[in-house]
């Protein structure tokens, strides 16, 4: 197929374009910039001008490819919510372009949209469409668009790990050097889920040939990492003491963080391994963490 591929210079979208290159797809990458356009040359994709911001060129890449992958996303956590919206935006951008055709949509999301209730392990056939995670919005968008016939998947991260980068785990490291601890709320008892870069990259392409409209899969291969677990392996990586923060002062410690480092985040990938036949191998989430502090 030929794919066009939002975020293909990015942390995940680079490696989803040289998975759906190595597997014989033809790919389109998206990117801002004429050093992104020289390096998707290099490894054989074509570059595609755009940006989140300017639907027009989302939906010019998109009417010219048989499926669309959606991995772009603004991590500027400081704008949140404003930037979950344009990625609600830039959703119903890619759906008008492929709408009145059953050619694919695979758009991005988070575990926490399939969670039943507080404390329970996100499931693949559910979602809270009134879920407080701003990220919600992408679904909502996808939900959108499926109603009005659109082939829309949702592929949805847990935290996405090697040893340079593993999600929220890379604003936790650098929210403990500066504050001199790696602290968790409470016994630290709330569950994150986790995959390897190359797990995840895998399943974006098993997403894209194996595919039913409306599914939702989870990139989770490890399901329930106890946060304190994580908080320690930062504390040895950068020889900082581990400390207990009380519910009530998380957000005095980790400010913005403080909306998550609490929450279990837990989540299952049983379904999305029997429907895909998707079999993680990658190094688990501490694994990588010790790696990535032997790097530096």
């Amino acid at each position: 197929m030929r794919v066009f591929l939002t975020g293909s210079t990015g942390f995940i979208g680079s490696r989803v374009a040289r998975q759906l290159l190595a597997a014989g797809h033809q790919v389109l990458s998206m990117t801002r910039s004429q050093a992104g356009a020289d390096a998707l040359r290099a490894i054989g994709a074509e570059p595609h001008h755009g940006t989140l911001e300017d639907l027009a060129s989302l939906r010019r890449g998109a009417e010219q490819c048989d499926a669309v992958i959606h991995t772009a996303f603004d991590h500027d956590f400081a704008h949140f919510v404003d930037n979950c919206q344009k990625d609600a935006r830039a959703i119903a951008a890619l759906g008008e372009a492929l709408a009145g055709s059953q050619r694919p949509l695979l758009i991005t999301s988070a575990t926490p949209m399939g969670s039943p209730a507080p404390g329970e392990p996100a499931d693949e056939d559910h979602f809270n469409p009134e879920h407080p995670n701003p990220r919600a919005a992408s679904e909502l968008a996808g939900e959108a668009l499926l109603q009005r016939g659109v082939n829309v998947v949702v592929v949805r991260l847990s935290q996405i790990h090697d040893t340079v980068k593993q999600g929220l785990v890379t604003e936790l490291i650098r929210h403990a050097r500066q504050t001199g601890v790696s602290a968790y709320v409470d016994e630290g008892l709330n569950h994150w889920s986790a995959a390897h870069i190359s797990d995840t990259a895998q399943l974006y392409r098993l997403a894209l040939e194996k595919h039913q409209p409306g599914a939702r899969y989870h990139a989770t291969a490890e399901s329930h990492i106890p946060f304190r677990l994580i908080a320690q392996a930062l504390g040895e990586g950068l020889g900082l003491p581990v400390v207990s923060v009380p519910a009530d002062e998380a957000m005095a410690q980790f400010g913005w963080l403080s909306s998550f480092v609490g929450r279990d985040m837990a989540s299952h990938s049983s379904k999305t391994r029997e429907r895909l036949g998707w079999v993680p191998t990658g190094p688990g989430l501490i694994k990588d963490l010790k790696g990535c502090f032997e790097r530096r």
